[in-house]
């Protein structure tokens, strides 16, 4: 028999953040492409637009007018999926049907008042302005009895569906922990609980001294397409030392963070010269008042291009079915990412 190969032959990579599994299909990434391809959406290139919903002065959908804000700028999303006066309530019948009600908070942040300017565009400082503007909405609203978790994202593009132009992010904050950081939280306490030590950092120990899917690192961060990834050029960053959450940040850490953030996005839009998608958010400690020696802050990047510009990897049939599967191994995507 031939010898077995990661870059030639079909295999299942461990997830040991969430105890599940990916299928990695390398030969695949020769095969024709004769599917959907996405279109390309050239930037205007408007530093103000007088129809967006975001920038300042103007009027949002809901009514409310933006100040003329010229640094980040957050407000309470108007049409927030999570609401902070819903009624408490629980509905249970037998052993299938079970509900209960779910209080929250759901914020928008404007990155900046350029309309044009999207996180890779911004220059160092004000990139640093933003991760301090998570990191002062993660404090206050952590710190509100009712909530127990907050999440931290953007949504980037019209391919990942984001609704306005303007370059902005998302927080939602809630009472319970959602399954994916869920998963994390248990698979984290037990490791911490058996070895004493992070989970997050171990990895990126072990991550450092390979350097096969190394993107970048600064004094701070390590950019990493994890061994596990399931998007064709999905990266994290993660810290170096034990890092909770963005509370145990100061300036140094928030600079090096916002470094890494910028230089990866870079990265992505040299990629296929276009203003590269994705969804990406931060996983940290839960809010709930308890000490979480167990958790690091990480913040993942999943974005669904594959071979182009215009060509987008789907999660159907046997990824939605099954096990996600990808075409292309970490340890390539991370070379082309490097690269640039």
């Amino acid at each position: 028999m031939s010898e077995f190969l990661f870059e030639q032959h079909s295999h299942r990579r461990y997830n040991p953040f969430t105890g599940s599994y990916v299928q990695v299909s390398p030969h695949r990434s020769n095969r024709p492409w004769q599917g959907q391809q996405e279109k390309t959406v050239k930037s205007q290139g408007l530093s103000y637009d007088p129809e967006c919903f975001l920038c300042p002065g103007n009027k949002r959908v809901g009514g409310e007018i933006n100040p003329d804000y010229t640094e980040t700028f957050v407000f309470r999303n108007d049409f927030g999926a999570l609401n902070s006066d819903v009624p408490e309530g629980d509905y249970e019948v037998g052993e299938f049907f079970r509900a209960k009600s779910e209080k929250g908070i759901c914020k928008v942040v404007c990155f900046s008042p350029d309309h044009s300017k999207t996180i890779p565009d911004l220059p160092l400082m004000k990139v640093a302005e933003v991760v301090r503007t998570w990191q002062r909405e993660y404090l206050e609203l952590g710190s509100l009895p009712f909530i127990n978790h907050v999440q931290i994202f953007e949504n980037k593009g019209e391919v990942m569906g984001c609704s306005n132009p303007h370059p902005h992010g998302q927080i939602w904050a809630q009472e319970s922990l959602p399954d994916e950081p869920a998963k994390k939280q248990e698979r984290f306490l037990e490791y911490f609980n058996r070895t004493g030590r992070s989970m997050v950092c171990d990895y990126v120990k072990e991550e450092l001294s390979l350097k096969d899917r190394l993107v970048y690192e600064n004094e701070s961060f390590a950019v990493i397409v994890p061994f596990w990834a399931v998007w064709p050029f999905e990266v994290m960053i993660a810290p170096k030392n034990h890092l909770p959450s963005l509370k145990a940040m100061d300036e140094a850490s928030i600079h090096d963070f916002a470094d890494a953030y910028k230089n990866l996005t870079m990265k992505y839009d040299k990629l296929f010269d276009v203003s590269f998608p994705y969804s990406a958010g931060i996983h940290q400690s839960p809010t709930d008042d308890k000490t979480h020696t167990e958790w690091d802050l990480h913040m993942v990047f999943y974005p669904p291009l594959l071979r182009s510009a215009t060509v987008k990897k789907f999660m159907v049939g046997y990824e939605m079915l099954a096990d996600p599967q990808r075409d292309l191994t970490a340890e390539k995507a991370a070379a082309v990412l490097r690269g640039l």
